[in-house]
């Protein structure tokens, strides 16, 4: 039940960037819309700190390896995201 409520709200907050595509005139509308988005999914991180240069070597910690798996597959989705919420004249 919570998954389910989780689920529809993330989608609720996503359908407002679905509705006000990233254009020239909204960027900060859009922008901020963005961030919120982000901070529901706890993903925000990635606008606010690169993902680091190089993979920990494989006898790095699990929690480092870890880590930066997630941070790349965060930052992929978050590119996706923004992507699909650009008007296609930006998407260029």
């Amino acid at each position: 039940m919570i998954t389910m409520t989780i689920n529809t709200s993330n989608n609720i907050l996503r359908s407002v960037l679905d509705k006000e595509k990233l254009s020239e005139t909204n960027i900060l509308d859009w922008h901020r819309n963005l961030r919120i988005i982000l901070k529901h999914d706890k993903k925000l991180y990635v606008l606010e700190e690169p993902v680091p240069e190089e993979e920990p070597p494989s006898f790095a910690p699990k929690a480092k390896r870890n880590a930066y798996k997630k941070h790349v597959d965060d930052a992929n989705e978050v590119s996706f995201l923004m992507l699909d919420t650009m008007n296609s004249e930006l998407q260029k």
